[in-house]
C-alpha cells in the first residue's frame, strides 16, 4: 500500500530515492526539488525545473523529517538555504496542480458535481472515482459509495477547493470518469493527501471506501 491505500499493482515507471525515508519509489510518489542559482531549494512538482533532482516521499513526516534534520544539504552535497514556508509551497503548489486538472477534466465532460448526477454517475458505472469534501457532512457523504478499486476515492479536499475546479462556490460530491485526465488527477490528489496526512480527512486521495 501506498499513498492513502494506494496498491502499486501497475507499473510506475521510473523509480528514485527519498532522502528522508531510504526508501526507493516510483516517481509519481514523490516530490522532486532542485538547488536554483541561488542555493535556494525549490519544489519541483511537475519535474520540469533544471538540476539534479533531490527526491523526498509525497508524505507529511518525511517531509518534516527532511527540512528538520537538514537532509536537502546533504543531499545535494553543498550549503543550501531553505524557504520558511517549503512545505506549504509544497502543499500549494500540489493544490493547484489538483483543481487545474480537475477544472480541464469537467470542460471535457469528465467530471460532474452536485449529488443527483454523482449518484447517476455512480449507479449507471460511468464513475471511475468519487469525489468529496474533507469538511463536508459526513452523514451526507455515507450516502454515497465509491466505486471499487485503488483509485475510487479522493478526500483530501476541502469544498471551497472542489469549488474552485467546478466553477462554483463550493461542491461536496463530484464524480470522474474512467480515462482522459482521470488517472493523472488520482495521481495528483494522491500526493496532496500525503503532504496533508496530519491535516486531513480520514479518507485519502486513492482510497477505496470499501475495505476502508
Amino acid at each position: 500500500m501506498s499513498r492513502g491505500g494506494q496498491d502499486k499493482d501497475r507499473d510506475a515507471g521510473p523509480e528514485r530515492r527519498c532522502i528522508a525515508t531510504g526508501d526507493v519509489c516510483p516517481k509519481p510518489d514523490l516530490i522532486r526539488f532542485v538547488v536554483d542559482p541561488d542555493g535556494v531549494i525549490q519544489p519541483d512538482v511537475l519535474g520540469r525545473l533544471p538540476g539534479r533532482g533531490i527526491w523526498v516521499r509525497a508524505d507529511r513526516a518525511a517531509l518534516d523529517r527532511a527540512v528538520g534534520k537538514r537532509l536537502f544539504a546533504r543531499a545535494a552535497r553543498q550549503p543550501v538555504t531553505l524557504p520558511p514556508d517549503l512545505i506549504e509551497r509544497v502543499e500549494t503548489l500540489l493544490l493547484g496542480r489538483v483543481t487545474s486538472l480537475l477544472a480541464l477534466a469537467r470542460k471535457a465532460g469528465d467530471a460532474v458535481a452536485g449529488f443527483e448526477k454523482v449518484k447517476e454517475a455512480l449507479d449507471s458505472g460511468w464513475a471511475s472515482t468519487l469525489l468529496q469534501a474533507s469538511d463536508g457532512s459526513a452523514r451526507g457523504k455515507t450516502k454515497l459509495s465509491a466505486p471499487p478499486g485503488p483509485t475510487g476515492f479522493i478526500g483530501c479536499l476541502t469544498a471551497s477547493e472542489l469549488g474552485l475546479a467546478f466553477g462554483r462556490d463550493r461542491v461536496i460530491h463530484g464524480a470522474l470518469t474512467a480515462g482522459g485526465l482521470a488517472t493523472r488527477v488520482v495521481d495528483e490528489a494522491a500526493r496532496l493527501a500525503g503532504v496533508r496526512a496530519d491535516e486531513a480527512a480520514p479518507q485519502a486521495a486513492g482510497k477505496d471506501l470499501r475495505n476502508a
